[in-house]
C-alpha cells in the first residue's frame, strides 16, 4: 500500500470509530466526496487539510501520517535518546541492546526518519562492541536506501571506516570514492572532510602513497577554504600520517600537534581520547626517547576510552601501543600484560592488529628467554597475517615477524617473511 492508502485507511478507521459519516467530517470545511477520495487514497490530502482531520477526529497528527499515536510517539523516541545516551557514555552493550530493543517496535516501522536514526545507532554500538560484520550488513542496508544528505554522508564515513578496521580496504577505497572520486562530488563540508580523512586512512593502509600525497594536499586546501574546527583537525592529521609516512617525522608531528590542540578545545570525548593514542604513537615512532611521556599519555587515554562510546578495537588499539612502549623500556612482564588485555578486546575481524599483538607478545616473551611462547606467538603472527590481502600495513608486520624470526634462528622462517613482505610492498 501507498503512504496516500494508509493515510485514508487510518482516517476511515477512526472515522468509523467515533460513529462519523464521510459527511459530518467534512462538513462545514471540506466535501463528503473530499473526504471519499482521501479515504480511498486517491487524493493526497495537504498538511493543513491533514491537521483540520486530526482536529475534527480528536487524534494525533502522527497517528494519521505513520499510525503511531503521540505518545507512542514520544515512548519510541526517548528509547532512542537514552539508547543514544548509553553508547555516548561508554555503555555499549547497553546501547547494543536499547537499539536493538528499539528496532523490535512494531510503531517504528512507519516511522521512517526515525527507524534509519535507530539502525545507524545499531550499527554504531555493534562497531563499539566489535561486531564489525554486523556492523557493515546495517550500514550497506541503509546505504541502500533513500537518505538526507548527511545522514548519506555519515553512514558513508562508518561504512567506510569499519571496512578499514576489517582491512577491508578495497572496500573502504570503494564506499570513499563512490562520494569523492567523481567529478560531480558535492561542495566540501565538514562531513565529507572526515569521510576524506577516513579514505585517505585506507589508501596509506593499501600502499597507495601518491594517491595518499595528492589527497592529503587536497584536502588541506578544502580545510584553509571551510575553516572550521573539524575540517582543520581532519585536514591537519592527515597530513601528519602521510608526512610520517614518507620520512618526515619533525614535519608529522607538527601538524598532529596543531590538530591536537583544536581537538582539545572543540572535539568530542571519544575523537579527542581517539586523537591523543595516535599521537602518542606517531611521537613514539618519530623520537624513540619519549617512551615516558608517551606511556603517561596513553595510560591517562585508557580511562577515557572507556568511559566513551570508543570501540572495543580503540582500546585494544591503545593496549597493543602500550606493550609495543613497554617493550621500549624493557619492562617486558607489563609489555606481555597489556598484549594479553589488547587481544582480549580485539573482535575476530581485525586481523592485522591481531598480528601485530601476537608479534609484541612474541618479541617480549623472546626478550625474557621462553624461546617456546615466543615460536608459538610467531606462528600465530603467520596465521593471522596469511589471508589479509597485500598491504603497506601487512607489509611492515611480516617484516618485523621476519626479524623476529631471524632472532629466533628461524631462517627458514625468516626468509619466507621476508619474500611476503616484499610481495605486500608490491615488490
Amino acid at each position: 500500500m501507498t503512504t496516500s492508502d494508509l493515510v485514508g485507511l487510518r482516517i476511515k478507521t477512526v472515522r468509523r470509530q467515533r460513529g462519523l459519516s464521510q459527511a459530518q467530517l467534512a462538513h462545514p470545511e471540506l466535501s463528503d466526496s473530499y473526504v471519499s477520495l482521501i479515504e480511498s487514497g486517491k487524493r493526497t490530502p495537504t498538511p493543513a487539510v491533514l491537521e483540520l482531520l486530526a482536529q475534527k477526529l480528536d487524534c494525533s497528527l502522527s497517528y494519521l501520517l505513520n499510525g503511531v499515536t503521540a505518545e507512542q510517539l514520544e515512548d519510541i523516541e526517548l528509547a532512542l535518546g537514552y539508547a543514544r545516551l548509553a553508547l555516548e557514555n561508554g555503555e555499549v552493550r547497553e546501547a547494543r541492546t536499547r537499539f536493538g530493543e528499539l528496532l523490535a517496535n512494531n510503531n517504528l516501522t512507519g516511522l521512517t526518519s526515525l527507524r534509519q536514526d535507530t539502525e545507524f545507532g545499531l550499527a554504531l554500538a555493534m562497531e563499539a562492541c566489535g561486531e564489525l560484520d554486523e556492523a557493515i550488513d546495517v550500514l550497506n542496508r541503509l546505504r541502500a536506501e533513500e537518505l538526507g544528505a548527511e545522514r548519506h554522508i555519515d553512514v558513508a564515513i562508518a561504512l567506510c571506516r569499519v571496512y578499514r578496521q576489517s582491512d577491508r580496504l578495497s572496500e573502504a577505497v570503494k564506499v570513499g570514492e563512490a562520494i569523492l572520486g567523481g567529478s560531480s562530488r558535492p561542495a566540501w563540508s565538514d562531513g565529507l572532510m572526515e569521510l576524506g580523512a577516513t579514505l585517505l586512512i585506507a589508501y596509506l593502509h593499501s600502499g597507495d602513497l601518491l594517491r595518499a600525497r595528492q589527497f592529503a594536499a587536497e584536502l588541506l586546501n578544502a580545510a584553509e577554504m571551510l575553516n572550521t574546527p573539524r575540517s582543520i583537525v581532519a585536514a591537519c592529521w592527515n597530513a601528519a600520517v602521510v608526512a610520517e609516512s614518507t620520512g618526515h617525522g619533525e614535519e608529522s608531528l607538527s601538524f598532529a600537534e596543531r590538530a591536537l590542540a583544536i581537538q582539545s578545545e572543540n572535539g568530542q570525548p571519544r575523537s579527542l581520547a581517539r586523537t591523543r593514542v595516535a599521537y602518542a604513537t606517531l611521537k613514539l615512532r618519530v623520537r624513540p626517547d619519549s617512551v615516558d611521556e608517551v606511556r603517561t599519555v596513553l595510560l591517562r587515554t585508557e580511562q577515557e576510552l572507556a568511559q566513551t562510546s570508543a570501540s572495543t578495537l580503540d582500546r585494544a588499539n591503545t593496549q597493543v601501543e602500550l606493550a609495543r612502549i613497554e617493550i621500549m623500556a624493557g619492562n617486558l612482564e607489563r609489555a606481555i600484560a597489556h598484549g594479553r588485555a589488547g587481544q582480549e578486546l580485539l573482535p575476530t575481524t581485525a586481523r592485522a592488529l591481531e598480528a601485530e599483538a601476537h608479534l609484541l607478545l612474541s618479541r617480549a616473551h623472546g626478550g625474557l628467554g621462553d624461546l617456546a611462547s615466543a615460536e608459538r606467538e610467531l606462528a600465530a603472527v603467520r596465521e593471522w597475517l596469511t589471508p589479509l590481502p597485500d598491504s603497506r600495513r601487512a607489509a611492515g608486520t611480516w617484516y618485523a615477524a621476519a626479524e623476529t624470526m631471524e632472532q629466533l634462528g628461524d631462517t627458514h622462517g625468516a626468509v619466507e617473511g621476508y619474500q611476503r613482505a616484499l610481495a605486500c610492498a608490491g615488490l
